[in-house]
């Protein structure tokens, strides 16, 4: 085999290894969200959810965001490991760790059954998401990025990316089948779990996949130099906190508005709206196939136009969007409502696309596994944690959907200075180079 064609197989490994990983990630990650929003409010928050459904329902959505807390833990520790060890090794057991909590999920007594333990049991497994789901995309970002040719950066960190949106097909298009066949009585007796205990045969399919890929190139240069022998973390508090910071408040908007899809909507529409669920739920699958396409689009083109280009003009299209989209969401009508969210993705795409290709791009190799991590966990924090909670304290204090948009809009304006404040990354290098160079311009931290 020529060594071009050998490269090209490894390339492919690592696309698969990247995309199957972050699909099963955020697969487990949408189903709860999804459900949340419909289903375990009931099940698990039961005698509030009598007395008071508005209250029941905030708490409902903060059990989504408590998680992301413990994402900046999840990003310092395999960060830090996987500055240290590898980026591979950190890969498969996020992977894991997620697959394990969201089974037990499926597994998990209601109220009913034993009574307050039942949340407080549900909350320590999203703690275990949250946790695993911090150290899962850098490494991923990583192992993408740090394998692909110098002009295919966004590209190649678009795959990553792509685990997003179908994660959520999957899990949107399996609720909704599940849905449409069987009684709301047996969906909520026990066909709920069936999505989560699925989570098993997918981790076994990752697990065999990443199994296969091969370490980072840019590790194994810097593990030849004993370029890994150094405290990562100490290293990017004392040197980089400014670019971690840049790299969240960049996220922001992004994960607010792609949570609004992920869970508020299918609360708003259904129990606000009074809209069907079933077709919603096809309307979210749509409109997930779209943050799909529109996501490689924004990698692919941020090679050609630049990420700073490609992430203004997606954020340019969130913000112009906003208020329109609620004016047709507010319509109730199945059609437009599609149409609403088929739209949004269009800017989410484009301003998720070339996200790993840049952060890649804002940190020096030796700690970049931390430094992109925390960011995107801080930015997960500020923007998608109470997204959904935020929006529903915001309608039912304003009883105007409009003041979600302003909010959504106001985080646009930040992500997209946020853009501007770092500027272009393109073309920086991410190899031995650079290693060699921090060896000798670098401060030595121990």
């Amino acid at each position: 085999m020529s060594i071009t064609a050998s490269r090209t197989q490894e390339e492919r490994r690592v696309l698969a290894g990247t995309l199957v990983g972050t699909t099963i990630e955020w697969y487990d990650f949408f189903i709860f969200a999804q459900l949340t929003a419909t289903l375990l409010t009931p099940l698990f928050l039961e005698p509030l959810g009598e007395s008071n459904p508005a209250v029941a329902q905030i708490l409902s959505f903060a059990m989504i965001g408590i998680s992301f807390f413990f994402r900046p833990l999840g990003a310092i520790v395999a960060g830090h490991l996987g500055d240290r060890y590898g980026r591979k090794k950190i890969l498969v057991l996020t992977l894991i760790l997620m697959g394990v909590a969201t089974s037990l999920i499926g597994l998990l007594p209601t109220y009913a059954a034993i009574g307050v333990g039942a949340p407080i049991l549900l909350v320590l497994l999203r703690v275990v998401q949250g946790f695993s789901a911090g150290g899962e995309w850098g490494g991923a970002a990583l192992m993408a990025v740090e394998h692909a040719p110098n002009a295919r950066r966004g590209y190649f960190g678009a795959f990553p990316q792509i685990g997003v949106p179908i994660g959520m097909i999957l899990a949107t298009g399996l609720l909704f089948i599940l849905r449409v066949s069987m009684t709301p009585e047996q969906f909520q007796a026990w066909g709920w779990r069936i999505p989560f205990l699925l989570s098993v045969v997918l981790i076994l399919v990752g697990y065999m996949i990443r199994r296969a890929v091969e370490e980072s190139p840019v590790f194994k240069a810097m593990a030849q130099r004993k370029a890994s022998e150094h405290t990562p973390l100490r290293e990017l508090m004392n040197t980089n906190l400014k670019q971690v910071l840049q790299a969240a408040l960049i996220f922001v908007s992004n994960n607010a508005a792609g949570y609004l899809v992920i869970a508020f909507f299918i609360s708003y529409t259904t129990k606000v709206l009074g809209m069907e669920l079933a077709p919603i739920l096809l309307a979210t699958t749509i409109g997930s196939v779209g943050w799909l396409i529109f996501t490689l689009v924004g990698g692919w083109l941020s090679d050609r136009l630049g990420r700073r280009n490609t992430f203004l003009i997606g954020y340019g299209i969130v913000f112009v969007w906003m208020i329109p989209m609620f004016m047709l969401v507010d319509t109730a009508n199945i059609v437009l409502y599609t149409i609403a969210i088929f739209v949004l993705t269009i800017g989410l795409g484009l301003s998720y696309g070339p996200q790993s290709a840049m952060y890649a791009e804002m940190f020096p190799a030796r700690i970049r596994y931390s430094g992109i991590s925390i960011g995107y966990a801080l930015g997960s924090i500020l923007g998608g944690a109470f997204a959904a909670t935020v929006a529903q304290i915001l309608l039912t204090s304003t009883g105007w959907s409009g003041s979600i948009a302003i909010y959504i809009m106001v985080l646009t304006i930040i992500s997209a200075g946020a853009v501007l404040w770092v500027g272009e990354t393109q073309g920086r290098n991410l190899h031995l180079e650079e290693v060699e160079d921090e060896e000798t311009t670098a401060p030595t931290v121990r």
